[in-house]
């Protein structure tokens, strides 16, 4: 299932909504072509012909959105002419289990977990000061612990592309939620992928930002030092007016960063370099399609004027092995260890297993391991000076639901090849569809760039995006028109 799209240049109907994005939203909203409320019901409709799609774990209840439409359309109808309304009012967005809620409790997909907030989360407030409207908290992997959607009692959100094969995780729900039209936009968060795994295998932008660019404030932590929060949305110009929106500095939070986000220019001039594995190091699982449209990838980069540069790939696996396999570990342990010790019974199996070894590592490992990874962001560093970005597959091909359950720890493994080490090296992301295999399964490439390199991923990203969909405007591709883009302000 895809959202609904309009026809290239025709009109809805008054009061009809076709397109959740925000630009089309905003504009209608300007134009009075329909209501905030006349958005809500839609936004409810679609929900309900979804069905048992295991995206929510909850929601605020028809008539709490229906009020909130009610009070932003009054502000939107108070608003004087010239004034300019809340930059995001009456946009749809939803929120992963795992970020505070006021209204909703908070079980981060496990409900003897479950606690009610006092308060939402810093990002979330944002959102709704800017006028966004929450419809809910969505499914994920038990404690953001996974990268494939399935490690959750309230079961695997379903993939809008093909029901049998996993959503991506941890941040399942989030990714399909917007995916299959839902929402406008939604929040994630990335420790290892979760916010670039799951927009891959569903066809939408994935935005990681510079760590702590975006507060993990109201969080429940998978990984404390390396958590960061995330944005899934159906174009990059969406998803960067997000991350303006929550970005800031929070002093509660020990990782928040005061750096402002800067403005990604327009659209790219001139050339650009960017860096690619050597070919040994390449890692498709044997998935001939996946490997092709990275090809295909790198040729429409080139034809935008990028040179390509080969690359060395062994500091950035060294320090993604680092997460998974060096005591990292200890981090989801330090902050879920009481938890585990009183209530573990009510962990799923394989999360229980992840968090509890973390307790094999000792203190003089750990800092074994912080003076080796110092050493690899040099490294990293160093051949990063060299081009605008890296450009990777964002996973190396995509597992059934069944193949995961039956293999889940190196599986999950596997979907990491190209994800766990960027928060570890402090580098910014961005995961942009790249088109789809043979068998109409979306996969995605990932830009990534040194700290603050934000600004620089969403123009390319957005380039690459009307670059690559350029071929397929006006056929019958199950890509025409999966994820627009459109020009920065």
């Amino acid at each position: 299932m895809s959202a609904p799209t309009r026809i290239p240049g025709a009109a809805a109907p008054p009061g009809v909504v076709d397109d959740l994005d925000i630009g089309p939203l905003a504009a209608g909203y300007g134009a009075g072509a329909f209501t905030v409320p006349e958005v809500v019901e839609e936004v409810l409709a679609r929900i309900a012909a979804a069905g048992d799609d295991r995206v929510w774990i909850s929601r605020f209840s028809d008539d709490e959105l229906r009020a909130r439409a009610r009070e932003l359309q009054a502000l939107l109808e108070s608003t004087r002419p010239g004034a300019g309304a809340p930059p995001l009012l009456g946009i749809p967005f939803a929120v992963k289990d795992s970020i505070d809620v006021a209204g909703l409790d908070t079980t981060v997909a496990c409900p003897a977990y479950a606690y009610a907030p006092a308060r939402s989360a810093p990002i979330v407030d944002r959102l709704e000061a800017a006028g966004a409207i929450c419809v809910g908290k969505t499914n994920l992997d038990q404690f953001a612990s996974g990268l494939v959607g399935v490690r959750s009692p309230y079961g695997v959100s379903r993939n809008p592309f093909h029901p049998d094969f996993i959503p991506g995780g941890s941040s399942s729900g989030s990714a399909v939620a917007v995916s299959a039209g839902l929402v406008s936009f939604s929040l994630g968060t990335d420790a290892a992928g979760s916010g670039r795994v799951p927009a891959a295998l569903n066809d939408v932008i994935g935005l990681k930002p510079t760590r702590g660019l975006v507060s993990t404030a109201g969080f429940v932590p998978a990984c404390r030092s390396v958590d960061c929060p995330s944005v899934f949305a159906r174009s990059c110009a969406d998803a960067w007016q997000v991350l303006e929106t929550i970005a800031g500095y929070e002093d509660t939070d020990p990782y928040s960063r005061a750096d402002a986000v800067r403005e990604p220019r327009p659209g790219l001039t001139g050339a650009f370099r960017f860096a690619v594995p050597a070919a040994s190091d390449l890692e498709f699982e044997g998935d001939a399609d996946a490997e092709r449209l990275y090809r295909e990838a790198l040729a429409t980069l080139e034809a935008m004027g990028g040179t390509r540069v080969a690359i060395d790939y062994a500091p950035f696996l060294q320090a993604g092995a680092l997460l998974y396999e060096g005591p990292w570990v200890a981090d989801r342990l330090q902050f879920l260890g009481p938890f585990l010790a009183e209530r573990g019974d009510g962990v799923h199996p394989v999360t229980r297993e992840i968090i509890a070894g973390g307790g094999r590592f000792s203190a003089v490992e750990a800092f074994a391991a912080l003076d080796r990874l110092e050493l690899l962001k040099r490294e990293a560093a160093r051949i990063l000076r060299e081009v605008d970005a890296l450009v990777l597959p964002t996973t190396p091909t995509t597992y059934t639901v069944a193949a995961v359950e039956a293999d889940p720890f190196e599986l999950n493994r596997r979907l990491g090849y190209y994800t766990t080490f960027v928060n570890l090296l402090d580098l910014s992301a961005l995961a942009v569809p790249n088109g789809f295999r043979g068998d109409g399964l979306p996969q995605g490439v990932t830009l990534i760039a040194p700290a603050l390199g934000d600004a620089t991923l969403a123009a390319l990203g957005a380039e690459f995006v009307r670059a690559r969909r350029a071929p397929m405007e006006g056929t019958d591709d199950p890509a025409d028109g999966s994820t627009r883009e459109e020009e920065y302000p």
